[in-house]
């Protein structure tokens, strides 16, 4: 079979082979790096988390003047770790948008007597 020529190298390794090795991988590279970039997208999902109680009062915070006038206040809250009730504190975030309003999070209590936490939202 004269037609079908599959070069060899000194050491006896098929050139066609290694060709073949690299068009394949190319395609194999390219996935895995499409992979990797729709990966943190996933991460943007949220948590639920459901307390079996009602959260403790908000603590009383004291807001510091805001550095700059394209950020609000996003009010600390209690957050649920599984075991106990933990304070999360209070801070300022920037603001996507200058019309953007801030929605804060809330615990919503559920038929089940459960607490879920409801996360914050920006809305225009």
């Amino acid at each position: 079979m004269s037609w079908l020529f599959l070069p060899i190298d000194t050491k006896g390794d098929s050139i066609m082979s290694i060709r073949n090795l690299i068009r394949l991988s190319v395609p194999a590279l390219f996935g895995l790096a499409v992979g990797g970039a729709v990966l943190p997208a996933s991460a943007q999902t949220s948590t639920v988390v459901i307390a079996p109680n009602a959260p403790p009062p908000p603590r009383e915070e004291s807001v510091p003047p805001p550095p700059s006038t394209t950020v609000t206040w996003e009010e600390g809250h209690w957050g649920w770790d599984g075991t106990t009730w933990v304070w999360h504190e209070g801070h300022y975030v920037q603001r996507p948008q200058p019309t953007a309003v801030w929605e804060p999070g809330h615990w919503a209590q559920e038929a089940s007597g459960g607490y879920v936490w409801v996360d914050g939202h920006w809305r225009s």
